[in-house]
């Protein structure tokens, strides 16, 4: 996929204002630490988002603009990972920021009727750890919100070739749901990746 432009827009606190766009937003969701940043970085091309520097250290919603050269933009939402939090105390899903884009209160944006919801979601979960409880409880909440769903396996390049068929099977056994396998590392199945991520677009 051929990027025009891509750039970092702005990062949301609990307290902050959720973003306003007519573009359509993708929202990726995962564990601390699965790589969305680096996945980001991958299908921008160039470095636009920074990884945290440990586990659990980013509490932000961060929001990034791609233009592809097809002609049409999008915002990937990159919400904040759950399953670790500071200090290395365990989370139960997602915390309230989350909460607040996804179902945001009417009070919370009374002044501003043109906020888009997301046109679906990309859950991330690490390739090397299928059927992590975390992963279930975040696919089965997505559902929950009736949001079409892709799910993908990261870091596969961590695997061996033999390791990786089996793994993916396990993962797709434990989440009952179709799994991509991706390595933002070395490009590996970025191509059907794009594909999923335009048809949520496209719807």
């Amino acid at each position: 996929m051929k990027i025009h432009t891509a750039e970092f827009v702005t990062s949301v606190g609990f307290q902050g204002r959720l973003p306003v766009s007519h573009l359509p937003q993708v929202v990726l969701v995962g564990r601390s630490n699965v790589g969305k940043s680096t996945l980001i970085n991958a299908l921008a091309r160039r470095k636009i988002a920074r990884a945290g520097g440990a586990p659990g250290t980013t509490r932000l919603l961060n929001v990034y603009r791609l233009a592809l050269a097809r002609g049409s933009e999008l915002l990937l939402m990159d919400l904040p990972g759950y399953g670790y939090a500071r200090g290395g105390a365990s989370t139960s899903g997602f915390d309230r920021l989350t909460e607040r884009y996804f179902r945001p209160d009417p009070e919370d944006t009374p002044d501003r009727p043109g906020r888009v919801g997301p046109s679906g979601a990309i859950l991330l979960v690490d390739g090397r750890h299928p059927g992590l409880t975390n992963d279930r409880k975040a696919l089965d909440w997505l559902r929950e919100l009736e949001l079409p769903v892709v799910v993908a396996a990261t870091k596969i390049d961590r695997l061996t070739r033999s390791a990786r068929t089996k793994t993916l099977r396990a993962h797709q056994t434990a989440l009952g749901h179709t799994v991509l396998p991706i390595s933002a590392k070395l490009g590996d199945g970025l191509p059907t990746f794009w594909a999923a991520l335009l048809a949520l677009v496209d719807g």
